[in-house]
This record gives structure tokens, sequence and C-alpha cells, in this order.
């Protein structure tokens, strides 16, 4: 690159030195010679210099390269040097073949072929592995005269990218990256014993089963050959119940005028598990005709006779047991008498309207079991139960219906339920429970003094829900709007309305109850319904709008749709996510979902499950404040509501309005539809220093509120008082800790750590709060709501919108929002519309680094220079400083 080289001329003895360049001598001027003496010899050796110019060499035409050589003179005579070459370095840009990628199974060998670029002098050829230089050691060969990477035997750590490099004295050059996989295919483990047979009696089956784990596949390995269950015909033997023998013959008269025979129980024995033999195994008889008063006596298998002693220790047992039962007899109808302390169950049904708390008892005369709050527990009736009960449904406290001799003493109640979608009504308050706990809907206005949620003649108080919107006067330079804590926002892009034209843009959330919005089936909704309007809003383009769901969004476990609601105020569907459709697109992540829209009007995102397993998020929270009514009082509320910010800020909302305090992080449980019921239990709570009302640590939520009510927030109270022997005071603070555990039966838990201090309520200290906010971007309009500037947008749209090779779609595989690509062809600009889902994605982070790598990228396939894609990339990163 315009330096000249430099050629050196050594003679001794010489007296004169010359060049001579291409059969011409070159000028004296242009030679720089020295002379030394060598000390060794003492000869005169003399040394010259000549540049020769890139100029020279390109103006010389010649059926040879630009040669030069020396020649020498001295007392001795002439001498000439060799003749040496001077040709121009260069190394071109494109190498002759690149390595490809390679998949190769464990232990295979890789094989990676490259040609570099043609230059002179020839280039060097070196190998890097992840863009580290890769010795040619411990397996990995290059062979003299081929550029070849070769690993005999592949291990799991040779997967990488591979990159080769060839250099010369003039520049380096990379190739395309290979990617190397190295995969295992899956091998079976042995086999597992055989299991039991699955009959007690008879032919069944038995079977053994092995795992694809010896080894697993990994890196897109292929999956076992065969079957993972083996299954085979097993005989179990069939119990064989005892049989009496024939009686032996009576034994002679005894002294205790009784005489004896007996039997055994081995016609037949029993076997496999079959019953013994009923009856005695021994008799006697009075043997003297009346004449002895001895009465007669049976022993039964396995039990000796009873003497005086032992009838007199067995007297006291049962006497000790009776006095036991009166005692606490004694201290629980004493302990009724001091308190009102008396739900035996809090029912689920209650936690939309009030806990409704009621006892219950056995009948001894008639069938059903009645239910009724007025009566008081029976202790002298033997059918009690013997742990808290959670019903499934409101319906199942009004009448449980045993069988006649039905035995339930010390066993476990075995409920059914039937589901039905019905609105929750409020119910009446129980005895003793304060109305400042009841199941109120979140959001209401209540003042911290207010003791009365119900209006004139008990008709409940109308509710405020607070109302979440976000509005702005938008135009031509589009604009994002942002419902703040909500995980709503809306992206009106550039151009989407039309010049000189600004419209009051709207976005407003409602949470919509399934149970009544839906109507029959199996739909539920998993978002909040959302409207963006006016309704009159003309559009040139589609909008963006976001939305959190609380769907676990596995691909097999849910049917969903992005559903409109009518003027009639039904619900229609607009699309399924799982089928393509070219009048919309929604694009499901974790969270959240982004949906592109032409239309005004309000949207919600619902679900139908496909198998039971399927689940939905649900976000679990405890509060707590003093209790009005009682100054040593302590009430505990524990939420279940679907896992959105919106769900949450109506909770957050009403606790405000109460004076509550967030006593743990929320946490997030996972409800299955398997129409299995939610439980919550408190527990370890420290009885030295609070009482909370007995029977009522377990408390439920039926399947049908869980899982189709949205209209109000799910909760259930725990009323705790302080012990006044815990402190001097009444007023004075007390430490509680406890754990409340939420699950759903046969499901996933959750513990929420309570640790608090109950401070009395002070009206003129607010009590402390918190609660999560996520509104970290505000809402904004023109150039200031967009990630990417205005020109960079506009350039990249025209460059892929205008390729012949359809290069926006090679866009929307960067950016992974390809699975529907006919909605984007469907549209003018389809990079425009790309764009401007990536920016609703990206209005938290603004990861500019990723669609500049995406850039890259795209650039390098379409050309390999990738020039317009590294200038992207430029402006990307220009654009992010500046910002």
């Amino acid at each position: 690159k315009s330096n000249p080289i430099k050629l050196h001329c050594q003679a001794r003895p010489a007296l004169q030195i010359f060049f001579k360049c291409n059969g011409e001598w070159v000028h004296q001027s242009q030679h720089a010679s020295r002379e030394h003496t060598d000390l060794g010899t003492g000869l005169k050796i003399r040394e010259v210099m000549i540049n020769v110019s890139r100029q020279q060499v390109e103006d010389f035409h010649g059926p040879e390269d630009y040669w030069c050589l020396c020649v020498a003179w001295s007392h001795l005579g002439t001498s000439k040097s060799r003749k040496a070459s001077v040709r121009i370095a260069y190394l071109r840009k494109n190498f002759e073949q690149d390595p490809q990628g390679l998949e190769v199974p464990l232990s295979g060998m890789i094989v990676l072929h490259c040609r570099p670029p043609d230059g002179v002098p020839v280039a060097q050829v070196e190998w890097l592995k992840n863009d580290e230089l890769l010795s040619t050691g411990g397996g990995v060969t290059d062979p003299k005269g081929d550029h070849r990477l070769v690993i005999p035997q592949a291990q799991l750590s040779d997967s990488g990218n591979y990159t080769c490099v060839a250099s010369n004295i003039v520049a380096k050059r990379r190739s395309s990256t290979a990617a190397v996989v190295v995969f295992v295919n899956g091998g079976w483990s042995l086999w597992s014993d055989w299991s039991p047979c699955n009959v007690r009696c008879g032919r069944g089956v038995h079977k053994r089963t092995r795992t694809c784990t010896n080894p697993a596949p990994l890196n897109g390995g292929s999956f076992c050959d065969g079957v993972s269950v083996q299954k085979s015909a097993c005989n179990s033997p069939c119990p064989v119940d005892g049989g009496w023998g024939a009686w032996t013959e009576w034994s002679a008269c005894g002294g205790n005028c009784e005489r004896r025979r007996s039997r055994e129980c081995t016609a037949p024995e029993p076997k496999h598990g079959g019953r013994l033999c009923d009856g005695v195994t021994l008799a006697t008889d009075n043997c003297t005709g009346g004449l002895c008063t001895q009465s007669e006596k049976y022993h039964f298998i396995g039990v000796d006779g009873i003497g005086g002693g032992d009838v007199a220790l067995y007297s006291g047992l049962v006497a000790g047991a009776a006095t036991v039962a009166l005692l606490i007899v004694g201290v629980t109808m004493y302990r009724r008498s001091r308190s009102d302390y008396g739900v035996d169950v809090i029912d689920s049904s209650a936690l939309a309207g009030g806990f409704q708390s009621f006892n219950f008892k056995t009948s001894r005369q008639g069938n059903p079991l009645l239910i009724r709050s007025s009566l008081q527990p029976d202790l002298s009736v033997s059918r009690t139960y013997t742990s808290p009960m959670c019903f499934h449904d409101a319906m199942d406290k009004e009448l449980l219906d045993p069988l006649p001799d039905l035995k339930v003493k010390g066993e476990p109640l075995s409920l059914s339920y039937r589901c039905t979608k019905r609105n929750y009504h409020p119910q009446t308050f129980p005895r003793g429970l304060s109305p400042d706990y009841r199941g109120v809907v979140v959001g209401a206005t209540l003042g911290r003094g207010e003791r009365n949620l119900l209006g004139p003649q008990g008709v409940p108080a109308p509710v405020v829900r607070p109302r979440h919107k976000a509005t702005a006067v938008l135009g031509h330079a589009g604009g994002r709007l942002v419902v703040p804590n909500t995980g709503v926002s809306l992206l009106v892009p550039v151009g989407g309305i039309a010049q000189d034209t600004t419209w009051e843009t709207t976005v407003i959330v409602n949470q919509e109850d399934s149970s009544s919005a839906l109507g029959e089936g199996s739909e539920i909704f998993l978002s909040p319904a959302v409207t963006y309007g006016p309704p009159g809003l003309e559009l040139s383009c589609p909008v963006v709008l976001t939305m959190a769901h609380c769907c676990e969004a596995a691909a097999d476990h849910w049917i969903t749709r992005l559903k409109r609601q009518t003027q009639d105020r039904k619900w229609e569907e607009v699309m399924c996510v799982q089928e393509p459709c070219t009048s919309c697109y929604c694009l499901l992540e974790a969270q959240r979902c982004h949906v592109l829209l032409e239309r005004p009007g309000r949207y919600a995102l619902v679900g139908e499950p496909r198998r039971p397993d399927a689940a939905k998020r649900l976000r679990l929270a405890a509060f707590g404040s003093p209790d009005t009514a009682n100054p040593r009082g302590f009430i505990l509320r524990v939420y279940c509501v679907d896992d959105t910010p919106h769900a949450f800020q109506e909770v957050t909302a009403g606790e405000r309005v109460r004076g509550g305090r967030l006593l743990e992080e929320p946490k997030v449980l996972s409800f299955r539809g398997n129409a299995l019921s939610l439980q919550v239990n408190i527990q370890d709570v420290p009885q030295m220093l609070w009482n909370i009302k007995p029977f009522t640590t377990c408390q439920e939520f039926s399947f049908c509120q869980v899982w189709w009510g949205k209209q109000r927030a799910l909760q259930c109270a725990f009323s705790l008082e302080r012990i006044s022997a815990a402190s001097s005071s009444s007023f004075s603070p007390s430490p509680l800790s406890c754990k409340i555990s939420v699950r759903q039966v046969q499901g996933e838990e959750q513990i929420l750590q309570i640790y608090t201090t109950a401070q009395p309520e002070n009206p003129k200290i607010p009590v402390p709060f918190s609660s999560e906010s996520d509104c970290s971007i505000a809402s904004q309009a023109g150039s200031r709501a967009f990630k990417i500037p205005l020109s960079i947008r506009q350039r990249i749209s025209a460059t892929f919108d205008g390729a012949k090779g359809k290069d926006w779609r090679l866009l929307a595989k960067k950016l992974h929002v390809d699975r529907n690509l006919g909605y984007f062809a469907h549209h003018e600009s389809p990079a425009s519309v790309i764009l401007s889902l990536w920016e609703a994605q990206q209005q938290d982070l603004a990861d500019l680094d990723s669609l500049a790598n995406a850039l890259e990228e795209i650039g390098q396939v379409q050309s390999p220079t990738g020039s317009a894609g590294n200038d992207m990339r430029g402006s990307l990163n220009s654009a992010r400083t500046a910002d």
C-alpha cells in the first residue's frame, strides 16, 4: 500500500557495486552505499541499497516479473548476484470455499473445509472456535498442504462456532461462521423390576419400565427406538377364608362343674389375606345337671379369660376415661360462655360476600344431616367430625345426606361438587364477625372509621371501582399510551393517523367476570378487557395493543382466542392465537400479549383449557390491619387474584382505604383446571400471645370462584385477638409471626411468611403500605414515544420492503415474529408493521443492540461485504448514544 521495497546487496572484497533492473543499470544517484572492513580478514565489505516503488512495478510490462540484480567489481574480477523478483502483494476478500456447518454424533469425525482467498504471498490459515484461536493439538489436526480442520473423535465440548482466518502481509480475512453441533442419540436404561400384579385375585397385568436416559438425547439427538413400558400377564392367588373344623369330644367333667370341647380354623386355613373364622374356638358346658351354678363362658381367638383383678383394672380405666371426657365438656362450655369464638367452618362461598360461620351435628333421627348456624355441637353424639371441613360449594353446607349407616368418626368426609357458573350474592354476617373484614369488593369507597358496608334496609352499597384510563391527543407523529400499573399500553405508529388530523385517543382497562360475560362454556378471561378509541378512529396502519395475562401458555394446554365485545355486549371471536390469520396478529409472551389491530373497540384474551392440567397464575398477597371493633384484635386478609398488574392494583386500592399494610412479598401460584378447590390455612400462631377462633384455621375457595370469578377479588380473613396477659397494656404492640399456606387440593402450595408488630390503630399516624409499581414508562406523543428514530425507521422499511428477495421475511425471522407471515404480507409496508411490533415488545428495555445485531446478520447474508447492515448498525448505535 504505497510503501516502496528496499533491495540490499553486499559483496567482499569489492571496489564498486551497482544494481541492474530489468536489464538496465540503475543510476548511481539512486544507490545508497556504505563500506567497512572485516576485522577478522581485513577485507573491505561494500553494501548498497535501492528503493523500488509500487509505481515502477505497475509501469513495467514485460514477459516476466519485475527483477533486479547487483554487479560487483574488485581486483579479482566481476561477480553477479541472483535475480530478485518484485511483485505487488494483495489478498482477495472472498474465500474460495467457506466452511459449512455440521451435525455429527458423539465420537464421530468432524471435517471442515476451507479454501482461502487468492493472494500474494499465499495466505496462512488459522482456525477459530468461538472467536478464540484453536490449537492443533489434542486430537485436532491440520494436514500440510490442505486447510481442512479434522477432529477424529468429536466430544460434546467440540460443539461451537468455527471460523477460518486467512492472513498475509496485506490483510486478514475471516470466513463465514460454521456452526458445529455434536449430538447424542438416546439410549435405553435397564428395565425396572416387575410391578406387583394389578389385581388382588385372579388374572391381571404387571409391568416394567425403562427410560431413555442412558444416555438422554442431547442437542437434537434421536429418541430411543422401542417401547418404554412392557406389560405381561400375571396371576395373583385369591384369598381363602378360614373355616372351622369339627368339634372335639367333650372333656371329662372337671372340678369346676364344667366340661370343654374345642375346634380349629383349619377347614380350610385362611390363606393369602383371607378372613379368620368367626365364632369361638373353645366352648364350655355345665356337666352336673344344674347342681353347680357356674356361668357359661365363651373364649375368642387371642383373648384369655378375664379374672377378677382384670375386671377391677378395666373398670378403673373406664371411670378415668369418663372423667376426662366430662372435664373436656366442661372446659368447652366455659370457653363458649366467655367468648363468641364458636365457628367450626368458614365456607368458601362466603368469601365473595362475607364469611358465614356455622356449627353442625349429626342427628340420630332421620337421614339428613342439616347444617344450621343456630345449632350448637352435640357432644353426646358419637358421630363427630375430628377435623375442620372445607366445602367445595356453597350448596354443600346446606345439606349433607349420607347413607343411614355411614360411619364418619375418625374418617375423612368425601364430597362431590357440581361446578356451575353463577353470581355469588352477599350473605349475612355471622355472629360475632365484624363487617370490617367481610369479603368487600376492592376499590370500594370506604372511610377508615366506617363500620357498615350495607346501605339502608341492608342493601349492599354501590361499588366504586378505581378507573384505569389513559388519554392523549395524537396526530400523524403517533405516540404511546400507557395505563399506569396495569401492564396495558397502546402504540400508535408514525403515519397511523392522517396528516393534519388529531384524535383524542383513550385506553380504558376493565376487569370482566367470566361467569357473567362469556356465558355458558369452558372459556375464561385471561386478561382484563381493554377498550381503545374513540369509536370513529380512522387508521392507515395497525396499532399495537399490549395486555398482561395470567395464562401459563403451554402449547397443548390452552386454546387461546382474542375476542371483541359487540354493541349488544356479547363477545365475538376475532382470531385464534394458535391459527394463522390475515386480519389480526397476536404475539403471546409468557406474561403479556401484543395484538396488532386496526379497529377500535373492547378486546380481551380468553382461553379454553384443552386438558385438566391447563393452569393460570394466581397472585397471593397477605395484608393486615387492626380490628376497629376490638382494640386487641388484628385481622389478616389473604387475597387470591389473577396474576396481572391490574388485578393486584384493585386489591391495593381497597387496602389503602382500609388502612392495611402488605405483610409479605406477593407470590405466584399455578392453579390448574382440574375442578379441585383452593385451601388457605394459617399455621404456627403463637398460642401464648394470640387467640384465633377455633376451627377457622382452614378456609376454602371453591373451584368455580377461583377459575371463573373476576368480578371480585377473592379474599379470606383470619381474626386474631391478643391475650391480655401478653402485655401490661391493651394498647402496647405485640409481635405476630405465623405462616399462611395456600394450596390447591392435590396441587401446588405457596407459603406466606408473616412477621409483623400489631400496632393499635391511630388515625393520626398513617399505616405503612407498600405495593409494586410497573409504571416506568409514561404516555408520550410524537418522536419521544419511539426508540427507533424516524429517519432510520424509514430507511429500514425502504430497504426491506423494496428488496426483490422479500427481505422483510428475514427481518421477521431474526426478530422472532415469523409465525404468521401472511398477516405482514397483507400490508403495504410489512417491515414497518414488524418494527411497530418490536417497539411494543421493547417498551421497557429498548434493546437497540438486538435490532442492530439482526440487521448486521441479515446484511452479511445478503451481501458478503455486509455494508448495508453495518451502516444501519452504526446509525442505531448513534441513536442509542444520543438517547
